[in-house]
């Protein structure tokens, strides 16, 4: 049923809402709706400064500014629409939903790249494996950009900048769990800023580890092969690379990793990362991979592997290698 408010229910001209706690008050008094849609609006409101204070405690400055500088014009604006407008019950929250969905999303949100920050990245990571019973492997790999120090410092920064943004695109356009030419990721997939020129994704549905590698090394490929001049003429003598790390993980059973899915999740990564920094010392043309399993609690290493093109530099590095079984906490 839809409730509008009356004369009666509007502030008076020269009443000014200094702060939320007048305005879920005047809300109590004054506005026309019954009790529990009246709370269920000065509970978003709540819910919506909750947010904010703690997007001020974790974001970055220039962020924090920009978003508290937006905040405060969408503020004035919903205030001065209860005033001035005969809005109903359910629009006002429904307007309070979005502008928590947009402050939400961009607290979660590398403002660069627009990938998952890492953070939330690990959280998203940890809760897949706290939870998980219908898949039997899944994949997380580290990338990082190979040199890339030396184009920000010969080709500056508004050129890194792009390079930085075209590999985070094409890493989520190449790095899916479900059919490789699909033109649409999957909802699951997770693809995150790792921080400055490294990146990290998860694979949370894969038939086999084999599968999770074939990815990883189409990715690199498509970074490779990219016609790079499009984003500075300068590239086309210096086309970008990216060096890779990936762990294919067999997840077993539920109980095994329930109440150690955040020390597997960190396992996990630092291991990816590890095999991604491998990868960049030996000068490997291709993507570094390994498979593990859990085992009462722990992350155990089950093989290492390398994928892609064939490079005859890479003799020595397989020589040197080779696979290996271990244990990592």
């Amino acid at each position: 049923m839809t409730n509008r408010m009356s004369p009666a229910d509007t502030a008076p001209d020269d009443a000014h809402l200094a702060s939320v706690e007048e305005l879920c008050r005047w809300i109590r008094d004054h506005l026309t709706a019954p009790d529990p849609q009246k709370e269920r609006l000065v509970a978003a409101l709540n819910e919506l400064f909750d947010r904010q204070r703690d997007l001020w405690q974790t974001s970055k400055l220039e962020a924090v500014q920009a978003l508290s500088a937006g905040f405060a014009g969408q503020l004035s604006r919903l205030q001065d629409e209860l005033v001035a407008k005969e809005r109903t019950v359910h629009d006002v929250a429904r307007y309070f939903e979005g502008i928590v969905a947009g402050l939400t999303d961009r607290t979660h949100r590398d403002p660069k790249t627009r990938l998952l920050n890492f953070d939330w990245f690990m959280h998203r990571f940890e809760a897949f494996l706290a939870t998980e019973q219908r898949v039997r492997w899944c994949a997380t790999g580290v990338v990082d950009i190979t040199c890339f120090k030396w184009f920000n410092d010969h080709f500056g920064h508004a050129t890194g900048d792009r390079i930085i943004q075209r590999v985070a695109r094409l890493l989520a356009e190449q790095t899916r769990s479900h059919d490789l030419l699909a033109q649409d990721a999957s909802h699951s997939d997770l693809h995150a800023r790792f921080g400055g020129d490294e990146f990290t994704f998860l694979l949370p549905d894969l038939p086999s580890p084999e599968k999770g590698s074939a990815v990883a090394g189409r990715f690199k490929r498509h970074v490779e092969q990219f016609p790079w001049q499009q984003e500075d003429t300068r590239l086309a003598d210096h086309p970008v690379r990216v060096d890779v790390g990936i762990v294919c993980l067999r997840l077993g059973p539920l109980d095994e990793r329930r109440g150690v899915a955040h020390q597997l999740a960190e396992a996990v990564v630092a291991r990816a990362d590890q095999l991604m920094y491998s990868a960049k010392w030996l000068g490997s043309r291709r993507v570094h991979w390994a498979t593990a399993e859990i085992r009462a609690g722990q992350l155990v290493e089950i093989g290492t592997q390398r994928c892609g093109d064939d490079h005859r530099t890479e003799a020595a590095a397989d020589a040197h290698e080779g696979s290996t079984t271990s244990t990592h906490e």
